[in-house]
């Protein structure tokens, strides 16, 4: 199965990544919401990890694409934050994503669970 992870923290993105791959997860990455679409349309991943606040967009502009173009709008898309603001969350939430993830309080392995409940793996 296959994670893309859109998040411009080159460090979180190294301890996911490791975190996802020990699980047997293939993983794909990018740092901006431009690229992050790209990725998603040409990679067709199973789960999208995407980052809130990103250099070129904001996480919920990139999510609003994700689910209105045909060939990502099935993919099941948990959001990751550090910020807890509940008017972005509910946004978020709203527009399609299954889940909400605050970086600041969450483990790796924590990421991995949630991710293997929402694909039923």
């Amino acid at each position: 199965m296959k994670i893309l992870l859109i998040d411009d923290d080159e460090s979180l993105v190294t301890v996911f990544s490791t975190a996802l791959k020990k699980e047997g997860f293939d993983v794909v990455s990018d740092g901006t919401g431009e690229g992050g679409l790209e990725k998603a349309k040409n990679e067709k991943p199973d789960l999208v990890l995407l980052d809130q606040v990103l250099p070129d967009t904001s996480g919920n502009e990139v999510l609003k694409s994700l689910k209105t173009e045909d060939a990502t709008k099935n993919i099941p898309i948990v959001m990751l934050s550090n910020f807890s603001q509940e008017e972005l969350v509910k946004q978020a939430i709203d527009q399609g994503a299954v889940d909400y993830v605050f970086k600041y309080q969450v483990e790796p392995k924590d990421v991995v669970d949630k991710i293997n409940g929402i694909l039923n793996k």
